[in-house]
């Protein structure tokens, strides 16, 4: 099958579909796509045409000599891509012995009269007609071109009967490349703010533009009219307005855009302002939306097959769409495309994807994250399915084969003798053993530590060697690079590589054999400076497979803990005896080497940021039992430090040889003006911190503690750490040596190598260490390493993940915060009672921290009716009439009858928590300040447990809510779970089943999200 360009640009989506395989794209097609697609439809098509799954192939007509055809004078650029796309079918059937027929696709209704009996064997037929024919029974395919078609006969109607226009015409692309170099437009991103999407949007400077402006800060664009039809994500063209016209950001705390009438504060300093004159790049995608209720659809007018949607998303405006199902699916969260975005129409243009689930049911919710994120999770076993049927029947791709390894007692795996021969075998010589998080299924690193002959010390940081089992270019390797990362959301997560090696072959195991990539350090006997390194491909036999807490027992000297690991249990005193103080020892010197290496990094300046990671603990069932939060252990210490020494080691090593293409994690200093929100708290406390360096940054921290209250310096950790820039990872040929530097850190260098289970980045610097090794013994290399324009272009790809995998986690946790509060009655309630603490004073209200769930929220001071806050002489609060006064570190509320509470940042309040419930949004957790003390427990005892403890509570009762729902419904369950089982991922029967290795978001501005 061969598409002409028309098909390629309005039908992409369905080529896409994994049983449409085989297509033929012609360069010309291509071309089309991306100069009048953008971007993100391009890098689609691209994508397509990259998965080997697929099995698509892109033909370059235009540099064949039998296929090229000049475009004849007057004749419309249309119709001569149509003519060259035709004239290369031909040429491509003849070329296949006229034994293969050819079918050319198209939307040209006089191409298909005109060349539709011309050749025979070669077929031209409208889409339609196409699936009509080879694909009656794709029902998805056939629904969905409805829906395109629908969509594009409304935008021919549209455009015939609009004369009026809503929006200024964009400038064409020529002139807006001319404005940016010349200085008068600037380029960025679009960023709408969520809490006033209809007002206010930001134009974050990126290229020549950051650089030539001499603007510090982001452009607003104030209003709709302004934004000129640019989305949340597009690469937008700016002109500057006059300063007489420049706007300032409100300050005032709001839920949505309707609090903008009712406030009225004055915004802040005017700010740089400016209108969209053009797009450079659509940075559309699948958005989820909700149709409007009955009653809804009856207001919206004459036409009711013309909806308007609603999406989930605050930044997306409404969009149009063309359906005769609206009152079908109003309890539904259903995908939409934006098609169009006309100068004549208030709203864009799109059609109707697939229905995702019920509004307010968890898999309806969940799935909806995933499509907002652009997560896109292909069942494991379906995809080998795949492989085997598409890849076993092609010749061409027979070196691409990766046969998944197998591993059962009736088959169990071995080592092989060739690679006993090549790699150094550990598994008599060294102690090597793995510290890890109870009931921790995908161990991707081991330490080892002994004393060599010359006194000195031998450190072994040993790694999962995933890249032994995951060849380049092999399914496996594609779906991985695919994903990036394994996704945890709040109640499962999906896996970057499939359980055979997550979870036993590549994970490094107690007791068995197993592959691994080691780097070796021998280290001074006193001082435990570095004297040489090696890095090399080893095999070893983990002897103890240790969780966080016994190690440290032992570490503290309390061998009880021997009677919790299970390798101690069959052996006689004699040994044990022999073997317990050989660990105790390891462990020991393991932490003085890294409170050593850690000693240094702190000179340097390395950070210490707030950030809480919780376990959850299972029954022999796998049932949760309890959510617990990580308690901070040296041995976490420990060994972080060795993971970070290797990560640094490696990044050293592969980047001296391969300068130029070297995959490093960088990670910027901060802007200033980012950390003024900080340097205030802190001075309301009477703390200066000093910002100037990383260095001084870590110093400042240090010191500002309030001995009555440790959650000032949680709070002032977690303000720094919104402040930081996000570390990316990167391609060393795309960067001064100078860039390198990871401020976090306080190192030069930084990759990540220490998690290939988990990390897509990781297995390229395995890739890339392979080869270094393969160089400086003078052999061959044997993988195609990335060029650095390929390296670039997958670092981006990946950091963009990351960030989805951030993104999701943080609105799972959400999404199961409101499930926990939504059934409880706030008013009666105590578990809907807390203490907060405030943290930020804004025009109209305050916002709170809640230790307790560990929440974030604004606490409004001034309601919907003007009316403020008022506290009695019993302290609780009540709404009267008032004003309100907003200081630096404070905020009044005077009454009209004179009566005057002031809030002080870092006051412990009582706020009440209740769900503020949305239909088209997701639910939001709503705070309400009721009493200006702080809330004692009857309980005392509890105020001092980690907040984290108490998320058990959520956890179970949620899980018992679903539970409940899903025994009510038992064929649906058994469906579900077959699902599970077929998609290989870790998804139980009960909630929160492996958080272990999850960083607890609830402190973090996700939009600032930060991870080394």
């Amino acid at each position: 099958m061969v598409p002409d360009w028309k098909v390629v640009q309005d039908y992409l989506e369905i080529l896409e579909f994994p049983e449409l395989k085989g297509i033929i794209f012609m360069q010309t097609a291509c071309q089309t796509v991306q100069h009048q697609r953008g971007r993100r439809q391009y890098n689609k098509l691209r994508n397509l045409l990259k998965d080997a799954r697929h099995d698509c192939v892109l033909f370059a007509n235009e540099f064949q000599q039998h296929c090229y055809l000049p475009r004849e004078r007057g004749e419309s650029m249309e119709k001569w891509q149509t003519r060259s796309i035709y004239n290369a079918a031909v040429w491509y059937y003849h070329h296949c012995q006229d034994r293969m027929p050819i079918v050319m696709v198209t939307e040209d209704e006089e191409a298909i009269q005109q060349y539709g009996s011309e050749t025979e064997g070669v077929f031209v037929i409208s889409f339609k007609n196409y699936l009509d024919n080879f694909w009656p029974d794709l029902k998805a395919a056939h629904e969905l071109c409805d829906s395109i078609l629908q969509s594009r006969r409304e935008r021919e109607n549209e455009s015939q009967e609009s004369h009026g226009k809503e929006y200024a015409e964009h400038l064409p692309l020529e002139v807006l490349e001319a404005g940016i170099k010349s200085g008068r437009y600037i380029q960025g991103i679009l960023n709408v703010n969520k809490h006033r999407a209809q007002m206010e949007a930001f134009v974050r400077l990126q290229g020549a533009s950051c650089k030539d402006s001499g603007l510090v800060s982001d452009i607003l664009i104030h209003g709709m009219k302004a934004r000129n039809r640019s989305i949340h994500g597009d690469v937008v063209v700016v002109e500057l307005l006059s300063k007489n016209e420049w706007k300032g950001r409100t300050a005032a705390l709001c839920e949505n855009d309707s609090d903008d009438k009712a406030l009225g504060d004055p915004p802040s300093e005017p700010m740089p302002t400016g209108r969209v004159v053009g797009i450079l790049q659509k940075n559309w995608r699948d958005y989820v939306v909700t149709f409007p209720s009955k009653g809804e659809v009856q207001s919206q007018g004459k036409n009711a097959q013309k909806i308007l949607v609603t999406p989930w998303d605050y930044r997306i405006p409404k969009i149009r769409i063309s359906t005769q199902q609206a009152e079908a699916l109003q309890d539904f969260r259903v995908v939409v495309r934006i098609d169009s975005w006309e100068s004549t129409s208030v709203y864009p243009n799109g059609h109707f994807v697939r229905v995702l689930g019920r509004i307010g049911d968890l898999e309806g919710e969940i799935a909806t994250i995933l499509v907002e994120n652009s997560i896109s999770v292909v069942p494991f076993s379906e995809a080998q399915i795949v492989l085997q049927k598409n890849w076993t029947s092609l010749h061409c791709h027979q070196e691409r084969m990766c046969e998944m390894p197998v591993n059962t007692p009736g088959n169990p795996w071995k080592v092989s003798p060739e690679e006993e021969r090549e790699r150094k075998d550990l598994r008599e010589t060294h102690l090597v053993f793995s510290i890890d998080p109870k009931g921790c299924e995908d161990v991707d690193d081991t330490l080892s530590v002994r004393t060599l002959a010359n006194g000195n010390l031998e450190l072994g940081v040993h790694i999962a060697d995933v890249t032994h089992f995951v060849p380049p270019n092999s399914y496996i390797d594609i779906e991985a690079r695919t994903r990036a990362t394994t996704y945890y959301l709040a109640d499962r997560r999906y896996d970057m590589l499939p359980s055979v090696l997550s979870a036993d072959l590549c994970s490094l195991l107690g007791g068995v054999h197993r592959y691994a990539v080691s780097v070796i350090w021998e280290l001074d006997k006193t001082s435990y400076e570095i004297k040489k390194v090696w890095y090399g491909r080893t095999i070893i036999r983990s002897a103890y497979k240790l969780f966080y807490e016994a190690a440290q027992e032992l570490l503290d000297g309390n061998f009880h803990a021997v009677d919790d690991i299970p390798e101690f249990r069959d052996l006689d005193e004699r040994s044990r005896q022999a073997k317990l103080e050989e660990l105790v020892w390891a462990i020991g010197k393991l932490t003085d080497i890294a409170r050593h290496i850690r000693a240094k990094r702190d000179r340097c300046g390395a950070l210490e940021l707030e950030g809480v990671e919780i376990r959850v603990q299972l029954d022999e069932k796998k049932n949760i039992h309890d959510l617990i939060p990580k308690q901070p252990l040296e041995v976490h210490e420990t060994v972080a430090e060795c993971m970070i020494l290797a990560n640094h080691w490696v990044a050293k090593k592969i980047w001296e040889s391969f300068p130029h293409q070297a995959l490093l994690r960088q990670h910027p200093p901060p802007h200033q003006e980012f950390f003024s929100e900080l340097r205030e708290c802190a001075k309301a406390k009477g703390f200066f911190i000093d910002t100037r360096s990383n260095k001084t940054l870590a110093d400042s921290l240090d010191n500002a503690n309030d001995p009555n209250d440790p959650i000032v310096n949680r709070l002032l950790r977690s303000m720094a750490t919104q402040a930081m820039s996000n570390a990316l990872y990167f391609s060393t040929g795309s960067c001064a040596e100078e860039e390198f530097h990871h401020y976090g850190l306080a190192l030069d260098k930084y990759t990540h190598f220490t998690s290939p289970i988990r990390r897509y980045s990781d297995i390229v610097v395995h890739r890339l260490l392979m080869a270094a090794i393969s160089k400086d013994k003078k052999m061959e290399i044997k993988d195609n390493l990335f060029s650095n324009k390929d390296l670039e272009e997958l670092c981006r790809h990946i950091n963009n993940r990351n960030r989805a995998a951030q993104h999701s986690q943080k609105q799972s946790t959400e999404l199961f915060q409101c499930m926990y509060f939504k059934d409880k009655d706030p008013e009666n309630e105590e578990r809907c009672i807390s203490d907060g603490v405030i943290y930020s004073i804004r025009t109209n209200g305050v916002l709170v921290f809640i230790p307790r769930f560990g929440i974030k929220g604004a606490a409004y001071l001034r309601n919907k009716d003007g009316l403020v806050i008022s506290c009695g002489s019993d302290s609780r609060s009540e709404w009267k009439p008032g004003s309100l006064h907003r200081f630096q570190d404070r905020i009044t509320s005077t009454t009209t009858g004179g009566e005057s509470v002031t809030f002080h940042l870092f006051d412990h309040v009582t706020v009440r928590i209740s769900v503020q419930a949305s239909r088209c949004h997701s639910d939001t957790i709503r705070l309400e300040i009721i009493s200006n003390k702080p809330y004692l427990r009857p309980d005392t005892e509890l105020l001092h447990q980690s907040s984290l403890l108490l998320k058990s509570d959520l956890v179970k009762e949620v899980t018992r809510t679903v539970e409940e729902a899903q025994l009510a419904q038992e064929v649906k369950v058994n469906v579900i779970q077959e699902d599970y089982q077929k998609y290989c991922q870790t998804k139980g029967r009960s909630l929160y089943t492996l958080l272990e290795e999850i960083r607890d978001l609830a402190l973090l501005d996700v939009s600032n999200s930060y991870e080394m």
